[in-house]
């Protein structure tokens, strides 16, 4: 199973901002890790708080993928994904950390990791990858965090 030594509840705060020149607005957040499926699914449920537009909550569900060490993912989120769903593909390198990606609208794209290497905290952090064709000197080419959740156990 993902994230294995992860399950179970957490609190902590997140950082959210739209662009990269935007500070990251800090708010609680939880987390809960859990298994589903006979231990074939891992589930991630989280909430956080929007700085205008309030509370929110997303879930990802994790499996693994058709090669070793890959992973296939589902992710909604309440504020990101609305109306549609994400899939995103992945790896673990049987460390405590998974790392998802997709690509959306004309090559942007999105990564996902989860990093509960230190079995006393949790990283949820949320990337947007400019495209280079769409990049200007506000924007950068490349990831930028878009959300950062630090988090420990409840």
């Amino acid at each position: 199973m993902v994230l294995a030594d992860a399950t179970g509840s957490w609190t902590g705060t997140n950082g959210f901002r739209l662009m990269p020149a935007d500070p990251l607005a800090e708010s609680p957040a939880t987390l809960t890790v859990a298994t589903a499926a006979g231990g074939h699914l891992t589930t991630v449920s989280y909430s956080w708080a929007h700085p205008t537009d309030g509370p929110q909550d997303g879930l990802l569900v994790i499996a693994a993928g058709d090669e070793p060490g890959s992973l296939a993912a589902w992710w909604g989120d309440s504020w990101h994904q609305q109306p549609t769903a994400m899939t995103l593909a992945g790896t673990t390198g049987g460390v405590p950390e998974v790392e998802l990606s997709a690509e959306y609208g004309g090559g942007w794209g999105w990564r996902i990791t989860l990093d509960a290497a230190d079995p006393t905290t949790v990283r949820l952090r949320m990337e947007n990858v400019v495209p280079a064709d769409q990049a200007d000197p506000d924007t950068p080419a490349g990831p930028y965090p878009v959300m950062v959740a630090d988090l420990r156990r409840a």
